[in-house]
């Protein structure tokens, strides 16, 4: 599933390429996914709206619509938003997207699976004037779609019961020793995944962030010092911008709006490193599991 960075990558995309452009159209071959409306009352409602903007709240994407109207995307465990020049295709006969024409972006040989996988599994299009559209890809058909009202959205039930943004300015030290202190008995690194304590850590950035940290994942909250506090505080934020700055991880099919991967993969220390040397200390990096997911440490330097 695609984690803040790889998110906040999406969302700075967006709003470079789309913000500012109309949707004509809109065609979906999985209206399921569009929750709480039926397919042609969503074109209705989006159709001839202005894109003012995009943003994010932990890995969930609101895209900001003329008329107080906000699309609300997540895109669950393999879904991918990109943005593309090309021609409305015909309304006369079916769409194919194997046998649509279209400018694709260019791949190393490395990445040409991962770049088909992505382009074979458009599920919906948002037309945006004459001759570009942003295409949702969903090889597993779990993403989903929200119109409502803006003054709404954040009423959502999935989105009211979200934590403070990991990157957000309410996201303070203070406020990191309140959220440690009410789960005081719950391993650290459970905390660090718990979206509605914290949003927008998942499973990669909560191993680099302990690591760098020098704290095992199993640790209770409650036996943390002060400056063990700091550092794991220090360290969701470096490791969060690091990760931006290289604009996500591709160590799955994540792909950002012009179907390139990211770059935070080629840096990560520690994630998926078993039986590997630990780069500051040569122990062998070690995966356990916590909560049923797997998480990487080093037992030498992570205390």
């Amino acid at each position: 599933m695609p984690e803040l960075p790889e998110v906040e990558t999406v969302v700075m995309d967006l709003n470079q390429k789309i913000k500012g452009d109309v949707i004509t159209d809109f065609w979906s071959e999985w209206p399921k996914a569009i929750k709480g409306k039926m397919l042609k009352e969503f074109q209705k409602e989006i159709k001839g709206r202005k894109i003012v903007g995009a943003r994010r709240i932990g890995k969930n994407i609101f895209i900001d619509l003329s008329g107080g109207k906000t699309l609300y995307i997540h895109l669950k465990m393999t879904g991918h938003l990109l943005v593309k020049t090309q021609s409305r295709p015909p309304k006369a006969r079916l769409f194919d997207p194997r046998q649509e024409t279209q400018l694709k972006p260019s791949f190393s040989s490395a990445h040409d699976y991962f770049a088909d996988k992505v382009n074979q599994y458009i599920r919906h299009k948002f037309f945006l004037g004459k001759n570009k559209v942003m295409e949702f890809s969903d090889v597993r058909k779990f993403a989903k779609i929200v119109l409502d009202d803006t003054q709404k959205i954040a009423e959502l039930k999935e989105i009211k019961k979200l934590g403070v943004d990991a990157l957000s300015p309410e996201f303070t030290f203070k406020k990191f020793g309140e959220i440690l202190e009410k789960q005081k008995h719950k391993p650290i690194g459970i905390i660090l995944m718990d979206q509605e304590k914290i949003a927008g850590i998942g499973n990669i950035y909560r191993s680099e962030i302990l690591y760098e940290a020098g704290v095992l994942p199993q640790r209770q909250a409650g036996s943390l010092n002060a400056a063990e506090k700091k550092l794991i505080y220090k360290y969701i934020q470096k490791v969060l911008e690091k990760a931006i700055k290289l604009r996500g991880t591709s160590e799955s099919d994540y792909r950002d709006t012009s179907g390139a991967p990211g770059g935070f993969q080629k840096v990560m220390k520690i994630y998926k490193k078993t039986g590997k040397k630990c780069p500051k200390c040569d122990t062998m990096v070690e995966r356990s599991t916590l909560a049923q997911r797997s998480v990487f440490f080093c037992p030498g330097c992570q205390k």
